[in-house]
C-alpha cells in the first residue's frame, strides 16, 4: 500500500516561511505526478501546487509566486517551500499522488480532480499550518 508521511507545519507569522515535506513509500514520486492540496475549515479542499513525472508545475493562482514545490527522487520526498505566508494560507496541508497510475496524469489536472474527487488520489494524514499574528 501506498504511504504518504508529511511534516514541516506549524505555527508562523505573517511573512514567515516553512518548509513542507512528504515522504512517500511504495510509490515512486520520479514516475508520477504529485501534489500539495490545502483545506482549511469550512473550505473546500484546494490544490497549490503539483509537478507532474516530467518536471512540469502547475501552480494555483492563490500560492504563485510564494510556494514552490519540489522534489528529491532520490529520498522519494515532495517538498512544498512556503514564502511570505500569510493568514489565509493556515490549513491542513495534504500531499497526494494520483491512484489511478497506469494512465498518465498532467499536474494541472490533477490539481484540479483531486480536489474535487478525493478518491483520484492517495492522501497523507496532513500537516497544521496556522499563519497569525
Amino acid at each position: 500500500h501506498v504511504l504518504l508521511v508529511e511534516s514541516g507545519g506549524g505555527s508562523v507569522q505573517p511573512g514567515g516561511s516553512l518548509r513542507l515535506s512528504c515522504k512517500a513509500s511504495g510509490y515512486p514520486y520520479s514516475r508520477h505526478t504529485s501534489g500539495w492540496f490545502r483545506q482549511a475549515p469550512g473550505k473546500e479542499r484546494e490544490g497549490g501546487a503539483a509537478m507532474d513525472c516530467d518536471g512540469v508545475i502547475s501552480y494555483a493562482d492563490s500560492v504563485k509566486g510564494r510556494f514552490t514545490i519540489s522534489r528529491d527522487n532520490a529520498q522519494n520526498t515532495l517538498y512544498l517551500q512556503m514564502n511570505s505566508l500569510k493568514p489565509e494560507d493556515s490549513a491542513m496541508y495534504y500531499c497526494a499522488a494520483p491512484t489511478h497510475t497506469g494512465l498518465p496524469v498532467h499536474a494541472t489536472t490533477f490539481l484540479r480532480q483531486a480536489a474535487m474527487e478525493p478518491d483520484f488520489a492517495y492522501w497523507g494524514q496532513g500537516t497544521q499550518v496556522t499563519v497569525s499574528s
